[in-house]
């Protein structure tokens, strides 16, 4: 792994890098496939549809009968676990922002736990080969998944709430 960026202005670290804890494990159920690397990626969803291309979630064997139920032009929520990204952050200074801002009030990759969403949008599933074909992410290629689960509006928008 490489050495973090030392912190810009405003930015805080952490007293201890979660990075270096024991605690709970996770399985990861496999990974994204998109055209994403670092130094060539989307700084967000939005940017990722707009950019185009072909994005997979690919799962593993013993998780494909877990697909049952999906369907074709679903929304889904794609957990990921965001490997490359720094994990000793707590607040940030980033350009789009007017000062620090702590962690949990953004979407930066920096966080404790690298734990990122994505709501998309199923355009193909092969089952057989646990290939799901979505319409966008903004994670780099081989980000391990962590969990998949229906979006349903009736569940995931806050009551009274307009965009």
């Amino acid at each position: 792994m490489t050495q973090p960026q030392p912190p810009r202005p405003g930015e805080v670290l952490l007293d201890l890098d979660p990075a270096t804890v024991e605690g709970p494990t996770l399985a990861f159920i496999e990974r994204i496939g998109s055209r994403w690397s670092k130094g060539n990626s989307p700084k967000n969803l939005r940017e990722a549809r707009a950019a185009g291309g072909r994005f997979t979630v690919q799962i593993d064997p013993p998780y494909h009968a877990g697909l049952l139920g999906l369907s074709v032009g679903d929304a889904i929520v794609v957990l990921y676990w965001m490997d490359a990204a720094r994990r000793d952050l707590i607040v940030q200074s980033p350009a789009h922002r007017d000062g620090p801002t702590g962690t949990f009030a953004l979407r930066s990759p920096a966080r404790p736990n690298p734990i990122a969403l994505a709501v998309t949008r199923l355009l193909a599933i092969q089952a057989d080969s646990g290939t799901l074909t979505i319409d966008a992410i903004d994670a780099f290629d081989g980000t391990p998944v962590l969990d998949i689960k229906p979006w349903l509006a009736s569940v995931d928008i806050p009551p009274g709430f307009r965009a």
